[in-house]
């Protein structure tokens, strides 16, 4: 159940992370990047709950205050309140796309050691999108 709170946490974090960016971004790809960001934050917004549910089927609770999250998470969030530009909010979200896959992938490993395909196929299943993501993003920037 850790493994999989810690998908969770990072899911929330980077939910966050790209809500924020589709508030914010501007520049000559708004319209495009605007309408991903929206992707991103709305699949991730449901993939928290599809985590969460699933820590709660294996009788364990959940902790679903921001704070602990964002202590939880290996994704950091940009503490300073400077703007950033379309190419960095690009980086940055792709970034988070990858470690919160690589999660996702432990997560995988340790249900299948434990013989829980329920959670490994979770796992998996929100990995691959996530790396699809993080294909997306990275196609702006290459």
């Amino acid at each position: 159940a850790q493994a999989l709170y810690q998908c969770v946490a990072e899911t929330a974090v980077t939910t966050m992370m790209a809500q924020n960016f589709h508030w914010n971004v501007t520049g000559m790809a708004f319209g495009p990047l605007h309408a991903l960001f929206q992707e991103i934050y709305e699949d991730h917004f449901i993939a928290q709950d599809d985590l969460a549910e699933r820590i709660r089927s294996m009788g364990h609770s959940v902790d679903g205050r921001l704070h602990s999250m964002i202590v939880a998470s290996k994704v950091i969030e940009d503490e300073s309140n400077v703007a950033k530009s379309d190419l960095e909010m690009i980086a940055s979200l792709e970034k988070a796309q990858r470690t919160v896959a690589a999660t996702l992938s432990g997560a995988s490993d340790i249900a299948a050691s434990n013989g829980d395909k329920i959670t490994e196929d979770l796992c998996v299943e929100r990995g691959r999108v996530h790396e699809k993501f993080a294909w997306f993003l990275r196609a702006h920037i290459q």
